[in-house]
């Protein structure tokens, strides 16, 4: 007993001094339940309304006010004309717009008042969620500013959905499989591949070759890059044959953002080899910084809109995030490139830095 009490203190002594086993044990579930916690939501917050409102008269003010008061939407924008509204939906400004009749006051008391809904579709239960939770409070509001002794139908806002009007989920995960599947492919499988040669002790033989040691991890990454451009075009083959999902926008403008943010993933990888030494801590790594908050905090599934504001930071340093967002826009919306120069910029930035940051710390750990 006495022997098996020591076995037991020397593992506790080698899990203690390995302070990177100590994270993984203590940290993640930390991080696990903050991130399911808060980020993993269905409700509904911070929407960007925006208004229509020809007749401008009592009934339509209470009504703003009540969506502007409520924590589900926030009025951002006043707009003067149909025109103008659609030139915001395509710059991505606002999630939906409330569109009054003229006269609207009047009709509400003949029974006769008209409001639209428009709201982005590209999220299709987001935009059932959206729609519900404003007919609530538009129904409830213009039942209110009726006399007690007049009784008419309710108030029903009719519904337009823009860029999905089918409300087909595929819109919504496809751009977000995307982002998932070439970001786990190059950077993963990127960042194995070298600690794999690290690990075994083959790297140094190809270091002394007379190859130069950039061309040698170049060399490592050209093949993923490959298989993630033949990955690319197999999704959009069988998101515009098989799940009827078209590529409204410029095809080559969504290849070009596409292998932009394969690059992007290459760099991640080789960033995540250079500071691990085994497969198995490369692996753990890919999974905390790479899998879980592409799928948590990049909006591929849960609005980030609706995450805390810290939340909301983080997901803006993934590069999911930006690279769903620019899909999203120009296979599912169809915008011209000129609106997600943002999204592009963004990701040229990371490319830079990550790929500046990768070589300097490979070549310090290799030589």
């Amino acid at each position: 007993m006495k022997q098996f009490i020591t076995f037991v203190r020397k593992e506790f002594y080698h899990i203690f001094r390995d302070r990177r086993t100590m994270l993984i044990l203590l940290g993640m579930p930390v991080v696990q339940i903050i991130l399911f916690g808060f980020a993993i939501t269905t409700e509904v917050k911070n929407v960007r309304l925006a208004v229509l409102d020809p007749s401008n008269d009592i009934v339509t003010r209470k009504i703003i006010d009540k969506l502007d008061a409520s924590e589900y939407f926030t009025v951002t924008r006043r707009f003067h004309s149909p025109q103008e509204m659609e030139a915001a939906f395509l710059k991505n400004e606002v999630d939906m717009a409330a569109v009054f009749g003229e006269g609207f006051s009047d009709g509400l008391y003949s029974g006769d008042a008209r409001v639209q809904l428009v709201v982005d579709a590209t999220d299709p239960n987001m935009a059932t969620t959206q729609t519900n939770y404003a007919a609530g409070i538009i129904a409830k509001v213009g039942q209110e500013m009726l006399p007690p002794n007049l009784s008419i139908g309710r108030l029903t806002p009719d519904i337009k959905l823009l860029y999905n009007p089918q409300m087909k989920s595929a819109y919504n995960f496809v751009p977000g499989v995307m982002g998932l599947i070439l970001m786990l492919i190059c950077a993963m499988m990127t960042s194995i591949s070298i600690v794999r040669e690290k690990e075994t002790g083959t790297m140094e033989i190809l270091l002394v070759s007379p190859v130069k040691p950039l061309f040698i991890i170049l060399a490592k990454a050209v093949p993923y890059f490959v298989l993630s451009f033949v990955n690319l075009i197999t999704i959009l083959l069988l998101s515009v044959f098989i799940l009827d999902v078209p590529v409204v926008g410029s095809l080559f403008w969504l290849i070009v953002v596409s292998l932009l943010f394969i690059f992007v993933s290459l760099a991640l990888g080789l960033l995540i080899s250079s500071v691990t030494r085994t497969q198995v801590a490369a692996m753990l790594a890919s999974g905390l910084i790479l899998m879980m908050p592409t799928m948590v905090l990049s909006g591929m599934i849960f609005p980030v809109e609706s995450m805390p504001f810290i939340l909301q930071g983080i997901s803006d340093i993934i590069p999911a995030h930006w690279y769903i967002q620019a899909v999203r826009k120009l296979m599912i919306e169809g915008v011209p490139v000129v609106q997600v120069f943002k999204e592009i910029g963004i990701l040229l930035l990371m490319a830079v830095v990550l790929i500046t940051i990768s070589f300097k710390k490979f070549k310090y750990r290799l030589e």
